[in-house]
């Protein structure tokens, strides 16, 4: 079952796609969005994380960080994102262990060994505010994303 809204969001630390160490608590006092998203090189995931690069000033304005994330490794996302010009997005690995953050969300589907597609935001005291799961093959409306950090301030 996925984590429910008023739950203490799952801490962790991945890497990005420049083989950075991304903590979740270092972000405590900051709105985050993590946008879950099945694998790499796939339609709708490079759009749907081409709408977070797209919103990334929209997010600084409203004190939010917005996080690709999926179970791809660090290389994968790094030629990924440079394929779709995303430089100002963070791309989490949830490579190794497999899927540990999306299992720990409980949103990791074991019989694909992806996530689902999902937008997940957490609070500035790192609860869980909002959690949307999307069929596979649909992009998420990023702007009732945008809605819902803004109903948050």
């Amino acid at each position: 079952m996925a984590i429910q809204t008023d739950e203490t969001a799952g801490l962790f630390s991945l890497k990005d796609q420049h083989g950075n160490d991304i903590a979740l608590k270092d972000f405590k006092g900051k709105k985050v969005l993590l946008s879950f998203h099945p694998l790499a090189w796939t339609k709708v995931c490079a759009q749907q994380m081409e709408s977070l690069e797209a919103k990334k000033d929209l997010f600084n304005d409203i004190n939010t960080v917005a996080f690709g994330i999926s179970i791809d490794s660090v290389p994968c996302k790094r030629a990924w994102a440079k394929s779709l010009n995303i430089e100002q997005t963070q791309l989490l690995c949830d490579f190794w262990p497999h899927g540990a953050v999306a299992k720990s969300y409980g949103i990791f589907i074991e019989g694909k060994g992806t996530s689902e597609r999902a937008n997940i935001i957490i609070d500035e005291n790192q609860k869980v505010a909002f959690v949307k799961i999307y069929p596979i093959s649909e992009l998420p409306d990023i702007e009732e994303i945008v809605d819902e950090l803004k109903k948050m301030q």
